[in-house]
């Protein structure tokens, strides 16, 4: 059966740049050594609602379960490279935080993540563009299965949203996550997503912190 939006399949991926490099993968043999260090995870999203790559969403829905490769010009995979998010940055910036800016260092500038290209005297050039930025890429993407279980949907929804698991239970249409007090108010800013992709309503119950 095609694949439709809302639904939640797993897949492994390979992504590489049109010389053969690799920058993203979930497949173990085709991990970075220090990559393989962290936990692994089966990648679980849900189609059509900017989980992944739009490009690769609008590629897949329609598609059956099934092994496909996928080639991506820039403007749909992650841009032409953009001449004004090359700037200058004073050093005293850097002074601040106590780092040192060496070029080709990548620093996280209130979400932005930039990467350093020179350093001159007190004055830093800083490229905003994605790594892979003005590249053709191309997908290798194998679909494991489709998701039928609405927990396993929940959690995946879950650690997409928040990176982190949590208790939950589901009752009549209803969601009632757990967190802590203080993050409540954050949690109920997702209740039209969780509405529009699980068709679930949210209610969020904040606890106290176990103190040891």
């Amino acid at each position: 059966m095609a694949l439709q939006k809302n639904d939640f399949i797993e897949i492994e991926f390979t992504a590489k740049t049109s010389n053969g490099e690799i920058f993203d993968s979930n497949k173990k043999e085709d991990l970075r050594e220090e990559e393989l260090k962290t936990e692994f995870k089966p990648f679980i999203f849900s189609l059509g609602h900017h989980m992944f790559l739009d490009s690769i969403d609008d590629f897949l829905i329609g598609k059956e379960i099934g092994e496909y490769s996928i080639e991506l010009p820039p403007e749909k995979a992650f841009g032409k490279r953009d001449a004004n998010l090359i700037q200058m940055m004073p050093l005293k910036i850097f002074l601040e935080q106590k780092v040192n800016p060496i070029p080709g260092a990548r620093f996280n500038f209130d979400g932005r993540i930039g990467k350093i290209l020179t350093v001159t005297g007190g004055r830093i050039m800083v490229d905003f563009n994605h790594p892979i930025a003005g590249k053709n890429v191309e997908y290798k993407i194998k679909i494991l299965r489709k998701i039928e279980d609405l927990n396993e949907k929940v959690k995946a929804l879950i650690d997409f949203l928040f990176q982190k698991e949590m208790k939950f239970e589901i009752k009549n249409k209803k969601l009632i996550l757990e967190t802590e007090k203080e993050k409540v108010k954050f949690m109920e800013m997702f209740k039209d997503k969780f509405k529009e992709i699980l068709n679930l309503d949210l209610e969020v119950k904040g606890i106290e912190e176990k103190k040891n």
